[in-house]
């Protein structure tokens, strides 16, 4: 369900775009990206008050790592559309490039990051 609202908002987004120019892009990017988060948030704190809790309401919850890699791993992808469409009309093929450069960075770098913290945790 989250998943379609959040589609809606990127088509809205990208409606906008086409409507009111480049100009605005930045905006509405922020504007975008700030729902994102905002859902992201609401879903950890969700995990992380069903965790204390003891309950273990979606798949992965309880753990913290699961979900939080998926989440995270959601936000890059659907950022990564309008990243990509941004580098790709600035700078063509070399902008989309160093666009999925970067997302790919970030994703690698998480994700070695919460590996070192599920090796560190002593629950697992």
């Amino acid at each position: 369900m989250e998943s379609q609202e959040l589609k809606k908002e990127l088509d809205a987004a990208l409606d906008a775009r086409r409507e009111l120019g480049p100009e605005y892009e930045s905006a509405l990017v922020d504007s975008f990206v700030e729902k994102v988060d905002t859902q992201v948030r609401r879903r950890l704190a969700e995990d992380r008050l069903l965790a204390a809790r003891g309950g273990s309401g979606r798949p992965g919850a309880s753990d913290g790592t699961f979900g939080e890699r998926y989440g995270f791993a959601i936000i890059t992808l659907v950022l990564a559309m309008p990243l990509s469409a941004i580098g790709a009309a600035h700078a063509h093929l070399s902008g989309l490039l160093v666009a999925w450069a970067g997302i790919l960075g970030v994703n690698f770098i998480h994700a070695r990051k919460s590996l070192g913290r599920r090796d560190r945790d002593p629950r697992d």
